[in-house]
């Protein structure tokens, strides 16, 4: 039913019914020197520009700051790594960018402005700009001379994007559009030159179009004004702030793409903007690990250091380790947006189409990413604070600010909650579809769960078989639980939000500890078993974590809808499928965190 696929023919979603092999999977030890270098640069700026001015970030009166560092950003190249080199940019694969915005994602409030200017605030013009339009814009967005800022949310549309009430009415001339409506929560609205607005059209009858348009609006054109920076909880140094169109004249070649294309627009820029968030938490996350660490070294109680105690081993161990998990995931995606990207213009299509079409094929993944780097920076921020202890809680100490501004990670890009429902909702319509066959294993996996278990003892061969077994059997558990509410519910399936959220959690356990199972098979046949002894370790408790989520999730699942024999039935079929031979997981998380103690900083 689980069947090796090649490398090419890798498609969104098909995880959960089909097997990768290791070779095609893509892991951040085979970066190149030169995107080594670029990390290496990114990281030097951070350090230089940012860390020594994050208290100044955070306290400054106006967006100054934080928009000169965005200058200097800009002439190191850091903003121009997606804009194509014919309008002056760098024109990076998309997992080069990435590894910019994982190492990045350590600038707190900075890297919130950063990320907002080169995805969401240029990315839509990279995309969806014609020729005009990109020579105009992305040669200074580029450089940073132009700062670009997001408009999409209003006080009454969130999540709800498309239900928006900002409204552009054509001009009696055709010459321009006249936009009116209230933005909000607009990262880098005080000192964007550029907005991507999105608004719908007025027939000219006083109706509203269905769908949503975007247009390129810059800070000059009359009618714009905006309120004082919000106050929030975190990122402060990070300029939001409501924005206001009051009958701005836009003309109308500032119309991005076509008219009512502006929902797809904003779903697909989001799909690169979960993907980025999650792994720019992966290097947040990082550097937090390595405050704890250090201080765990430092801080000494009963006259040892807390980091022989084994309860803050169990801490950084655990923090590593699914960091660890999180970036090696993230990649791995990246790499397939990459080689869809490269599939699709051998056969023709061009650049711009190319990247959108690779990046709806992989929008599950973009929205796993985003679950789960946001929701491991938030449990890494908060085991800093406690491993901190007391100064954990001061305002002194850096954990509070990183506690803080981890935070808003599960809500940017759309909440967490949102994604997980996304997740199940794009696996169901794609195998309606008939794009992935989900049901036929599904069934199989109904009927398998009625006869009688195979005691095969034969063994295979190969780099971790049993543990590639309890993988195909995860997926049996997700395919068997999100088979039967299906057919439970039928049409009435989105209503149940809570199986959603559980079978999305079993897809997201499941997708990350395959990831990383791949990983370090691969890095054994690079550097041989011994060498990644700690790496194997890791990728075992993760898995073994993995099984005990599945479980729950799938337990949590199959009691909201099943009784009686079904019941009964589809409980032994989850016990069946999330079964793991015992190991010693404290002994291996004590390996992991002693390397981790020895080198005094995240190693991997």
């Amino acid at each position: 039913m689980i069947a090796t696929e090649p490398k090419a023919s890798i498609k969104g979603g098909e995880f959960l019914i089909k097997e990768t092999e290791a070779a095609h999977v893509f892991i951040p030890e085979e970066f190149t020197e030169e995107q080594q270098m670029i990390a290496a640069s990114s990281r030097e700026f951070i350090a230089r520009e940012i860390w020594p001015r994050l208290n100044d970030i955070d306290n400054a009166k106006s967006p100054e700051l934080i928009s000169s560092l965005m200058d200097k950003a800009g002439e190191l190249g850091l903003l121009g790594t997606s804009v194509p080199e014919e309008f002056g940019g760098f024109g990076m694969n998309f997992n080069t960018s990435m590894l910019v915005a994982e190492v990045t994602g350590a600038g707190h409030s900075f890297s919130v402005a950063l990320s907002a200017h080169t995805g969401i605030g240029t990315l839509p013009i990279v995309y969806y700009g014609n020729d005009e339009q990109k020579s105009k814009y992305l040669p200074k967005l580029a450089t940073g001379e132009w700062k670009a800022a997001y408009c999409l949310t209003e006080p009454d549309s969130g999540s709800d994007a498309n239900s928006g009430k900002t409204k552009a009415t054509l001009s009696e001339d055709g010459t321009h559009y006249v936009l009116n409506g209230q933005k909000m929560w607009i990262t880098n609205g005080g000192f964007a030159d550029v907005y991507i607005v999105f608004a719908k059209i007025d027939d000219g009858n006083g109706q509203l179009d269905k769908n949503l348009s975007a247009f390129i609006v810059d800070r000059g054109f009359e009618g714009i004004s905006m309120n004082e920076p919000e106050h929030k909880m975190g990122i402060k140094g990070s300029d939001t702030r409501q924005i206001f169109f009051n009958d701005v004249k836009v003309p109308v070649e500032n119309l991005l793409s076509e008219r009512g294309n502006g929902f797809k627009i904003a779903v697909n820029i989001l799909n690169i903007g979960r993907i980025k968030l999650g792994i720019a938490a992966v290097g947040g996350s990082k550097g937090v690990i390595n405050q704890a660490i250090q201080y765990a070294n430092e801080r000494k109680q009963f006259k040892t250091p807390i980091s022989q105690f084994g309860a803050i081993k169990h801490k950084l161990a655990e923090m590593a380790l699914k960091v660890y998990a999180s970036e090696t995931a993230s990649y791995r995606a990246g790499q397939n947006i990459d080689e869809l990207i490269e599939d699709l213009k051998s056969q023709g299509m061009e650049d711009g189409p190319a990247k959108l079409k690779a990046l709806e094929q992989f929008a599950i993944e973009c929205a796993i990413m985003k679950v789960h780097g946001s929701e491991v920076l938030d449990y890494v921020v908060d085991e800093g604070v406690q491993i901190y202890g007391g100064m954990g809680y001061s305002a002194d100490a850096p954990m509070d600010r990183a506690y803080r501004d981890a935070r808003i990670n599960r809500i940017f890009e759309g909440t967490n909650e949102i994604n997980r429902m996304l997740i199940v909702d794009m696996l169901l319509k794609r195998a309606m579809k008939g794009e992935l066959d989900l049901m036929g294993p599904a069934m199989a996996v109904a009927k398998e769960i009625m006869s009688i278990p195979d005691f095969n003892m034969d063994e295979e061969d190969g780099l971790f078989v049993a543990e590639k077994k309890v993988l195909r059997n995860l997926k049996k558990a997700a395919l068997m639980v999100s088979g039967a509410a299906v057919q439970k519910f039928m049409m009435n399936l989105s209503e149940e939000q809570e199986i959603l959220m559980n079978v999305a959690d079993m897809a997201i356990e499941i997708y990350v500890a395959e990831s990383v199972l791949l990983r370090v098979e691969k890095l054994i046949g690079l550097k041989g078993e011994h060498a990644v002894d700690l790496q194997k370790q890791m990728a075992l408790v993760y898995l073994h974590e993995a099984v005990e989520k599945v479980n729950n999730s799938g337990r949590a699942a199959i009691t909201s809808f099943a009784e009686g024999d079904e019941l009964r039935g589809m409980l032994m079929g989850l016990k069946r499928f999330t079964k793991i031979e015992p190991m010693n997981l404290k002994n291996s998380r004590r390996v992991i965190a002693d390397a981790l103690i020895a080198e005094n900083k995240y190693i991997f």
